[in-house]
């Protein structure tokens, strides 16, 4: 896969295999399948850091059990995204922006100054 998320632990370049969430209100510790977003109050973790958690003191930790994996990058996948590299570049007329009318003469922010 590309452009997979990283484990969130300082150090770690392991691809993310699943979600820790803390709900502070109930004082439990969720640890899940991954998230399809990022959220900013979750942490991604590796499969080998998600399997080693461990919740502060007095927490409940819930696992909700996912075979965790790391993605594997195929060729299936290097090869999709070289074709859509290939096929944007092809592109035989470029798009052009349309123009926008306006009401009043706009002047430009920059100006010639005679010096004397």
């Amino acid at each position: 896969m590309i452009g997979t998320r990283l484990c969130s632990k300082s150090a770690c370049g392991r691809p993310a295999a699943a979600t820790l969430t803390y709900v502070y209100s109930d004082s439990t510790v969720v640890v899940g399948q991954l998230a399809a977003q990022a959220e900013p109050h979750s942490y991604d973790l590796c499969a080998p850091h998600a399997e080693r958690f461990t919740a502060p003191r007095g927490w409940d930790v819930v696992q909700v059990y996912v075979e965790l994996a790391e993605p594997e990058v195929t060729g299936d996948d290097l090869d999709a995204l070289a074709m859509a590299v290939r096929s944007a570049a092809r592109r035989s007329e470029p798009v052009a922006p349309e123009p926008v009318e306006t009401s009043a003469p706009v002047r430009g922010h920059l100006r010639v100054v005679p010096t004397e």
